[in-house]
């Protein structure tokens, strides 16, 4: 005789809703606290200053409505989860607002750089100088060229003596009195001012060609000085990443240690150098105090680093702005259109960066 099982009791199935009283607030709720919180605030500075007559007070509104939501979702997730669950809320919260209040500035100055540099944001900007130019018209060709030119050989420079230098620290100098000595004069070099900087290539220059010396070259060396502490760190951090392991299997194989570091460390690292590299070169292609010391300023073309003075972007924009003519809307719509090519520059660096890091990063999955 066969004997049916029971069929199986239905589980009824649980409710998506999640109510008040569940132990957990719903998903929404954050979100409702925070409009609620900013229409509080609203409505409280909306008063005043209409009784005031004064104009609505934007930082002050959201910096109220940032506290009273804080003390909302706080004082709710305690009732309804608990005090561990509030206290976390309560610091995401202030995390938000720290990440929010960081973002302001940023993107403050992005759209109001977009803003007044669409204006001469054309075709003669890019393709003129401004040689024989007054008043309105005129581009900054020759001030592009030359911060290309400038920061391309402060980087030729550089780039070697910081990636060998940090090779030296990591694979050769480590625990000895040269590498410390090494070790404590970048750290020196990387918090000198940059006009410190200027006045050493200025200095070195004089000497050599007679005061009153303005060269691409110069410049060049300026921001190298600048570049080469940064190389060097960045480079030394990526270096130091790299697993011992692969140094000790490449030396079981019979490697020597110099094409050891030439064939697995720097392969392994070369990602993370590249990123620290484009950084160095973001970090001096908007000095300006340098390069007024030792390129100088020019209104035509200059495309010889060893020949007479170069313009570059940075010292454009000082340029046009501090030595306004007449009409002086024309220099401050040409500064801040440079102001503008300028922060493109760095940001396509940043993305060739990107992009690099990616394409050499060691593959890590089978």
């Amino acid at each position: 005789m066969t004997t049916l099982a029971p069929s199986p009791t239905p589980v009824r199935a649980a409710s998506a809703h999640t109510s008040l009283t569940s132990g957990r607030l719903p998903r929404w709720a954050p979100w409702a606290l925070l409009v609620l919180a900013l229409a509080v605030s609203a409505a409280v500075f909306l008063l005043v200053s209409a009784a005031a007559g004064t104009e609505f007070p934007l930082t002050g509104w959201l910096v109220v409505g940032a506290v009273l939501y804080l003390v909302l979702i706080y004082v709710l997730s305690r009732i309804v989860e608990g005090a561990r669950r509030a206290f976390d809320r309560f610091v995401t919260g202030v995390v938000s607002c720290a990440f929010a209040i960081a973002m302001v500035p940023l993107v403050s100055v992005a759209v109001t750089v977009v803003g007044r540099g669409v204006a001469r944001f054309d075709g003669v900007f890019f393709s003129s100088s401004m040689r024989g130019i007054l008043g309105e018209g005129g581009g900054a060709l020759h001030a592009i060229m030359g911060t290309l030119l400038i920061t391309g050989a402060a980087a030729l420079i550089s780039i070697p003596i910081g990636l060998m230098t940090a090779i030296y620290l990591i694979e050769y100098g480590q625990n000895t009195r040269l590498g410390r000595a090494i070790t404590f004069l970048v750290d020196v070099m990387t918090g000198i001012p940059s006009i410190v900087a200027g006045l050493f290539a200025y200095a070195v220059f004089a000497l050599i060609f007679g005061p009153g010396v303005r060269m691409g070259i110069a410049g060049a060396i300026a921001l190298a000085v600048l570049m080469i502490p940064v190389v060097v760190r960045s480079s030394e951090e990526m270096l130091r990443l790299v697993p011992n392991e692969l140094r000790e299997a490449a030396y079981a194989l019979g490697v020597p240690k110099w094409l050891t570091i030439v064939k697995v460390v720097l392969p392994t690292s070369i990602a993370g150098i590249t990123t620290g590299i484009m950084l160095a070169i973001a970090r001096v292609i908007g000095e300006t105090a340098p390069l007024l010391i030792t390129a100088g300023f020019t209104d035509s073309m200059n495309y010889d680093l060893t020949d007479d003075r170069m313009q570059t972007l940075p010292v454009y924009i000082y340029s046009q702005y501090a030595y306004q003519g007449i009409p002086p809307e024309a220099y401050v719509d040409r500064a801040w259109a440079a102001a503008l090519t300028l922060i493109l520059i760095v940001m396509a660096l940043n993305l060739v960066a990107r992009i690099v890091a990616k394409v050499f990063a060691p593959k890590t999955g089978r």
